[in-house]
């Protein structure tokens, strides 16, 4: 496990259209003593990411007004500087050729809805360990 200090300087940018998801992922992103960018929905995530790359991993709501989560996917990964942000897709969705098309426009990790804390920490765990291979401040 990273160190304290280390986990503080990382930023996280997350985009769920549901408040309570919302604030449940931005409380455990916290809890793991990471910075959390909050955007309520796809369009004003896509607006952070047009201005602001310093992102250590990203956790989208696959269906959201909009810009859905796949389609934030597909932006990142056609911009050089946000190609290296590893994300992980939150949904209710159980359609394995939506799913199959998410892995393929990029997306790092999966976390079916609903999810329990440590469920959430375990899969939060290994989108962070994506990140160690390049500096993220």
């Amino acid at each position: 496990m990273l160190t304290n200090s280390r986990q503080k300087a990382r930023r996280i940018l997350i985009a769920d259209d549901d408040p309570v998801i919302r604030h449940m992922v931005t409380r455990f992103v916290e809890m793991e003593g990471c910075q959390a960018v909050v955007a309520h929905d796809g369009g004003a995530a896509y607006r952070l990411l047009q201005s602001d790359a310093n992102f250590c991993g990203a956790i989208f709501d696959m269906v959201m007004p909009h810009i859905e989560g796949i389609d934030l996917m597909r932006f990142m990964r056609t911009e050089k500087r946000l190609m290296r942000i590893p994300v992980m897709m939150i949904t209710s969705e159980k359609d394995l050729k939506l799913l199959a098309n998410s892995f393929a426009a990029g997306v790092t990790i999966f976390l079916p809805k609903p999810f329990t804390t440590e469920q959430f920490q375990s899969t939060f765990r290994l989108l962070l360990n994506q990140q160690t291979e390049q500096p993220c401040h």
